[in-house]
């Protein structure tokens, strides 16, 4: 298996490399400063249409979309994909800026897979175009979301229109002014079989009865502007035409929905850890303790050497994925989608947190960008499905598989 970038994917990765040189870590603290200063809540931070604007110029936009989605994709593969996702890890909220962040990459995939003609005017062309942002509504209080049939949201016919009431909490980027787009996963019929009982259904963010009931802190961060939310929906109104795909489709566009974006999200963890390592080797090739270099030390090198063995494993199995992604489709991946999203955000979290010790005291601080990136990718063990839940149908799956003498 030949992982080889093509001509035209090292120009992206020159190009994107580039790009964040010269744009993107240069803000690095204009950026943490004002999302940080509670002055500032819920707003955007004001460089970032104009980094947007910038990016798209150089053809660095919606470089997610695979060649599959047509006149959506920029024509890249989900392999070809890859190396740019990690690069923009490196920065995590530099992915806005080329309009590859979530959730807005996974409600994009969703109505340029599914989307009626009508759908895709009015919500896809507008999310493409960078003009709005978008929020998914999947996980509720009440229940284990993590078993995406436990979802109770109701989304009841009534005449012309469906009305939805119901709970739903950790509904990241709902707290930006931007945000004009939910995408609502609930229950259209309890009495159908169990995986035809969901549907997914789109609500203008303006539309009557959507409450926030709380902001949601995140290990003490509020996560501007997107921020994290719990909301009541009381009787929300919206025409039947709304609907993705028709009844009873929500589990299928869930499943369809999250395979490509936990590539995005693996490989952006790879970033992040990549570049941890490097901030470490760095630090103690400068740091003295006890009349010796840090990296003198034999725990220290062997700190490094067994992070960069697993950053490259994890790298090579998320790069597998990809290529399977491509070649067979989503479902025939999943056994490598559910691989890589047990190994890529634990992978992260150790090598972050070696990289933590080796700093001290400041490897706890914001004077690195570590300790955020330790924070959000321990979130990311829960995210799009829990360590557990993935580990469990990965194991079904491979028992299947061997008692099959496969």
């Amino acid at each position: 298996m030949n992982f080889e970038h093509d001509e035209k994917t090292k120009g992206l990765i020159a190009k994107l490399t580039a790009f964040m040189d010269e744009h993107i870590y240069p803000n690095e603290q204009d950026h943490y400063d004002w999302v940080t200063n509670h002055a500032n809540l819920w707003k955007p931070w004001p460089k970032i249409e104009e980094l947007k604007e910038k990016a798209r110029a150089e053809g660095l936009w919606n470089l997610f979309l695979p060649e599959e989605y047509g006149e959506f994709s920029p024509g890249l593969t989900n392999l070809e994909y890859a190396p740019l996702a990690e690069i923009m890890g490196r920065v995590p909220w530099s992915s806005e800026v080329f309009n590859c962040s979530a959730p807005d990459t996974g409600n994009m995939e969703v109505l340029a897979k599914f989307g009626t003609p009508a759908q895709q005017k009015q919500w896809l062309v507008p999310l493409l175009n960078g003009e709005i942002r978008s929020a998914y509504l999947m996980t509720e209080p009440q229940v284990a979301s993590s078993d995406a049939t436990n979802i109770e949201t109701e989304i009841r016919a009534d005449g012309d229109d469906y009305v939805i009431n119901g709970r739903k909490w950790w509904i990241s980027g709902i707290m930006d002014p931007r945000c004009k787009l939910l995408l609502l996963m609930g229950k259209t019929n309890p009495d159908a079989p169990r995986h035809q009982q969901q549907s997914t259904i789109i609500i203008p963010r303006d539309t009557p009865g959507i409450h926030i009931v709380r902001n949601q802190v995140v290990f003490g961060s509020h996560n501007s502007p997107g921020g994290e939310a719990e909301l009541r929906l009381e009787n929300v109104r919206v025409p039947k035409s709304n609907i993705i795909m028709g009844e009873g489709k929500g589990f299928e566009i869930a499943q369809g929905r999250l395979g490509p974006g936990r590539i995005h999200h693996c490989m952006r963890s790879i970033g992040q850890a990549q570049r941890a390592l490097e901030i470490m080797a760095r630090r103690v090739e400068n740091r003295v303790a006890f009349g010796r270099k840090l990296s003198d030390q034999s725990s220290i090198r062997q700190d490094i050497a067994r992070s960069w063995c697993e950053i490259e494993q994890a790298r090579l199995l998320t790069l597998k994925a990809a290529d399977a992604m491509d070649r067979y489709g989503n479902k025939q991946a999943r056994d490598l989608i559910a691989a890589i999203k047990i190994v890529a955000p634990q992978m992260a979290q150790n090598v972050m947190d070696r990289a933590i010790q080796a700093h001290g005291g400041m490897g706890v601080s914001a004077d690195t960008p570590i300790a955020g990136f330790f924070t959000l990718n321990r979130f990311l063990r829960i995210a799009d499905g829990p360590d557990e839940v993935h580990m469990s149908q990965l194991g079904k799956l491979k028992i299947a598989e061997y008692q099959n003498g496969k």
